[in-house]
């Protein structure tokens, strides 16, 4: 498929500047199939739209709370569903859920510790 870049689409260079994400990392999404591109242009360039943009920034916040790759793929097509979440999807997402907070709340845990650590030594001498 071929698409001509226009304002409701963006090239991969525009797409790692907005997301601050390298291109090697939104490569590594499009070969694992996390992220497919759009469309190429002619030239075999990869071409990105709005919703691939908003893709990209829920796979950039599940990344710290350590999902797999195979985790986020599961999680987005369960997001993606028709109805949302709703019927047996509910669960697995739930649980996801339940992860997503557990870690979190982990990461601000080691965030007070650093946090104590920085001002314990910041006074010294």
């Amino acid at each position: 498929m071929t698409a001509k870049t226009s304002s409701s689409t963006m090239h991969i260079g525009e797409l790692a500047e907005r997301t601050g994400l390298s291109l090697r990392t939104i490569r590594h999404y499009d070969d694992v199939g996390l992220l497919p591109a759009t469309a190429r242009t002619d030239g075999g360039f990869r071409v990105y739209t709005e919703d691939d943009f908003e893709r990209l920034m829920v796979i950039k916040q599940m990344k710290p709370l350590g999902f797999s790759l195979e985790e986020m793929a599961e999680i987005l097509a369960l997001l993606a569903a028709p109805g949302g979440a709703a019927s047996e999807g509910a669960g697995t997402l739930a649980g996801f859920l339940e992860r997503a907070v557990h870690q979190r709340a982990k990461m601000a845990r080691n965030l007070a510790q650093a946090d104590e650590f920085i001002q314990s030594i910041s006074g010294r001498p």
